[in-house]
């Protein structure tokens, strides 16, 4: 890993994420001390403080606040010798109901995370995750039906997936507001030479992610066959996504850092490339045949910028770092499966709890869960 010699933690912004969590005990199990900042204000999250707070009692600091808060983000930033921004509103649904609400913890809080940074004499690089819909809907990308898939006529596109040259075109108000704060730290990267990288996301999965409808949908499916629950597909779950397990994200990441003298200012694609392509039915079909029975389903129609296709060209990460997926589709489902079958009745832990956790480490600006 970089800074190597600098003993200041590691910032992760929405650390007690899903994503973050795991980010996190990598860099704790490797000795890295870790400053976890979350408001702990999606549901479960609080599941995976706990989980930190007893895999790691060394190494880890929590600062509850809320990326909205420039304080708190700038001293939070102070303390940190990189940052890892992942602290995000994360549902196109919800950024529909509360537009406002949405731009103002995706752009706002990016920005001030960024403002942050470049107040330090010298400025720590910044890792941030946005996402694949900052291309729009990619209704121009002609389709043909396969076997339950919707895959693209182009056999380039085919073979490769959407590159990072795709023209960006924001649909929805999540998609501008993640698309805002991605030209924000590439603009950062080259107005003010700070060190930024950004990862456009497909969808990723695997343990410690709590899945609900509108993200998570690998997680939520297998939740939902859990609880012998149906599950509503939106559109005719043809639609194809490459999905990436959470330890090959994480291996990205690390790597992203050990390089990050060449990879500043750039963005990139980042999922399980067509290698590790799935549709919605054929998931249900893979949870069927782990699970022993299939979720009755319901159907209803398309959602606002939902993508038909959407595979990853990871290949300019690759060229650069080295990085593949390690974990298949079928492998990935499986472990997510059997964690989320040990996992889903955990010990009931409050948002209060697990402030009380974490008051003894909270410096600053630390606020209360919302």
């Amino acid at each position: 890993m970089s800074r190597a010699n600098d003993v200041r933690p590691v910032l992760v912004t929405g650390g007690a994420g899903f994503v973050g969590s795991n980010l996190a005990h990598r860099l704790l199990g490797a000795k890295v001390p870790v400053l976890l900042f979350d408001n702990l204000s999606r549901p479960g999250v609080e599941h995976n403080l706990q989980w930190l707070k007893d895999a790691h009692p060394r190494g880890l600091q929590v600062q509850l606040a809320d990326i909205r808060d420039a304080d708190a983000v700038a001293d939070a930033v102070a303390r940190c010798s990189r940052v890892f921004h992942f602290a995000a509103q994360v549902a196109v649904t919800t950024s529909l109901t509360d537009p406002r609400e949405d731009f103002t913890i995706n752009a706002l809080g990016t920005l001030n995370v960024l403002e942050a940074v470049r107040a330090q004499a010298s400025p720590p690089p910044v890792f941030m995750t946005s996402t694949n819909k900052v291309y729009g809907e990619l209704d121009d990308v002609a389709l043909v039906l396969r076997a339950n898939q919707y895959r693209p006529v182009s056999e380039a596109v085919a073979a490769h997936g959407i590159s990072e040259t795709r023209p960006l075109d924001f649909h929805s108000p999540y998609g501008c507001s993640k698309g805002t704060a991605d030209q924000y730290v590439r603009d950062y990267a080259r107005t003010y030479g700070i060190a930024t990288v950004v990862f456009r996301m497909s969808c990723i999965y695997g343990p410690h992610q709590f899945g609900t409808e509108d993200q998570g949908w690998v997680a939520h499916f297998l939740l939902r066959a859990l609880e012998r629950a149906p599950i509503t597909l939106y559109g005719d779950g043809m639609q194809v996504r490459d999905i990436l397990f959470v330890d090959d994200l994480v291996d990205a990441f690390l790597l992203a850092e050990r390089n990050i003298a060449r990879l500043a200012g750039q963005a990139f694609n980042i999922g399980g490339g067509p290698r590790n392509v799935i549709s919605l039915l054929e998931l249900l079909d893979c949870i069927e045949a782990l699970h022993g029975a299939r979720p009755e389903v319901n159907f209803q129609r398309w959602r606002t910028g939902d993508q038909r296709y959407y595979v990853s060209d990871t290949s300019r990460f690759q060229q650069a770092t080295g990085w593949r997926p390690k974990v298949g589709v079928r492998v990935g489902v499986e472990r997510l499966y059997r964690w989320l079958r040990e996992a889903r009745t955990p010990t009931p832990v409050s948002a209060g709890h697990a402030l009380a956790l974490a008051e003894s480490e909270i410096q600053g600006h630390a606020q209360g869960a919302r």
